[in-house]
């Protein structure tokens, strides 16, 4: 099993299909495979073989998908890089991997000097987008332009167990980790993605969300396997996102929540229509109930929440509701909606005590997420011990901690490091931030604990205000008060213009979290 399957899939089936839309530049699925043939070739004249690894930062584009499946049918490992990151960033997981060449858009062409000093492994480089090109770079273009195509039988022999890509964390808690995807990993995710989404070759899909994330990453096998077509959205922009959706007849998406409540908070909502849409997924974090609620009624097509790590290529489960629970009670179906959700093919997950045993199917108690199956991650590169830390007699241990419902529906309550204690009692930051979420003041939250001499930890929040709205911290305490147990109550409420954000778009709790620790614990120094 490789991910040659999905695009000679699209060959066979589709070849005069439309398969790609960016910008003014159109291909069918003939073209595409033209243009990656073509890539596989210069790739082996430039003498990269089966198992060197090459990286890529850029915005979404055709070019980033035509280099995924180059490097895929090659035996190349790519290391796609999250364009956010400070070049010294950006150096460091270059030289860990191994990189001996780096794909580098436009927009980022100021970071090859520093690059080249930081990695001298990196031979070559090849620049992708709008021309002119640097004089340290390769035109990708013209790459194309001087290779011949390659034929099937140039290919290397692929497994299941070759590596196909590593995926760098952030960083955020410590050394960056490289999280080693084989070729059966990310093709059987993107085969099982199929069958439980039901895609199809008449869909048209948005990459909204960064190509380097797999939290859209994985469209790009699955659409293809399916037929569908692709449409590029450089860097995320609810306004222009908004209006691709009308233009260009978009049916499904993946966005992170973040990027959705943008979206439905953007000017320019009712300026479009968007009968297209069948399907709007949210991954990467968990999301708030009235948002969930909101987007259906808005966009008036299906929803469904995917959770998953990086690490499981990328994911365990959906929150599409059994059959028996279409009952058309819309209360009872957004419950269901707004839950992580039940197992995806191919995945077995359970929520486990400290001793492995499953919790209750009772929406109470709470677990572990834990699971196991064929897109479970082979290790963290160079990294043998953490990798052993995190994967326990088979079973990846996702550090975060949920609930079961009688339905065997999986609902996070909190990652383990942000859940908060404060006095004895165990208070989960997502319930406090849906809470705020409800008032119509509040456009983004975050909820934390900081050190507190007396309670061991106060919980904090800090909101950004919706244009045109204003409400007060003590209005917004009240409004929580009402609504959960005293305990749970932010003890201090902060307004702020916007809340960081990492690659992928999520909130950057540990981020703002780190501010408020350092500034406590100057004061009590």
């Amino acid at each position: 099993m490789n991910l040659w399957l999905s695009l000679n899939k699209a060959l066979t089936l589709f070849p005069d299909k439309e398969a790609i839309i960016d910008g003014s530049k159109r291909f069918t699925y003939k073209q595409l495979g033209q243009r990656v043939s073509k890539l596989v070739h210069a790739l082996e004249s430039m003498g990269l073989t089966k198992g060197d690894v090459v990286g890529i930062t850029s915005p979404n584009c055709h070019e980033y998908m035509e280099i995924y499946y180059a490097c895929a049918l090659s035996g190349i490992i790519l290391t796609p890089l999250n364009y956010r990151l400070a070049v010294r960033e950006l150096g460091a997981i270059l030289e860990d991997a191994e990189a001996k060449l780096l794909f580098v858009h436009t927009d980022f062409i100021g970071t090859v000097d520093e690059i080249e000093h930081l990695c001298p492994r990196i031979a070559t480089y090849v620049q992708l987008g709008p021309r002119p090109v640097s004089a340290k770079c390769l035109d990708f273009e013209r790459i194309l332009e001087n290779a011949e195509e390659a034929t099937l039988d140039q290919l290397p022999q692929l497994s299941a167990d070759d590596l196909a890509q590593i995926y760098y964390t952030s960083g955020t808690t410590g050394r960056p980790k490289g999280v080693m995807l084989t070729q059966g990993n990310v093709t059987f995710n993107a085969l099982a993605v199929i069958a439980d989404l039901g895609l199809f070759e008449k869909d048209t899909w948005l990459h909204a969300a960064p190509m380097f994330h797999l939290a859209d990453a994985w469209a790009t096998f699955a659409i293809t396997w399916a037929g569908g077509k692709h449409i590029f959205l450089p860097y995320f922009n609810s306004t222009e996102a908004l209006k691709a959706v009308e233009s260009e007849g978009i049916t499904a998406s993946v966005l992170v929540p973040t990027m959705l409540n943008a979206m439905l908070n953007d000017d320019a909502l009712d300026k479009h229509t968007y009968s297209s849409l069948r399907l709007i997924l949210t991954g990467g974090s968990p999301i708030a109930p009235d948002l969930v609620r909101r987007a259906i009624e808005v966009f008036e097509c299906e929803y469904i929440q995917l959770y998953g790590m990086t690490e499981t290529s990328p994911f365990l489960t959906l929150s599409r509701p059994k059959v028996h629970q279409l009952t058309g009670d819309a209360a009872q179906e957004l419950s269901v909606r707004s839950k992580t959700g039940r197992a995806y093919i191919g995945a077995e997950v359970k929520v486990v005590r400290a001793d492995g045993s499953q919790v209750a199917n009772d929406d109470t108690e709470v677990g572990e997420i834990i699971a196991r199956g064929p897109t479970i991650f082979v290790g963290y590169w160079k990294q043998p011990e953490t990798t052993a830390q995190t994967v326990k007699n088979g079973w990846i241990h996702t550090g975060d901690l949920a609930v079961v419902d009688g339905e065997g529906f999986i609902n996070i309550v909190d990652r383990q490091k942000d859940m908060i204690i404060t006095g004895g009692e165990n208070v989960y930051s997502t319930e406090v931030e849906f809470v705020l979420y409800e008032h119509p003041s509040v456009l983004e939250c975050a909820v934390f604990g900081i050190p507190h001499e007396f309670w061991g930890e106060a919980i904090k929040a800090v909101v950004v205000q919706r244009a045109g709205q204003s409400v007060t911290d003590a209005e917004l305490i009240e409004f929580v008060r009402e609504r959960l147990a005293h305990f749970k109550v932010p003890r201090e409420i902060d307004f702020i213009e916007a809340l960081p954000k990492t690659g992928s778009g999520k909130i950057y709790k540990k981020g703002l979290r780190e501010v408020y620790w350092q500034e406590q614990e100057k004061q009590v120094n």
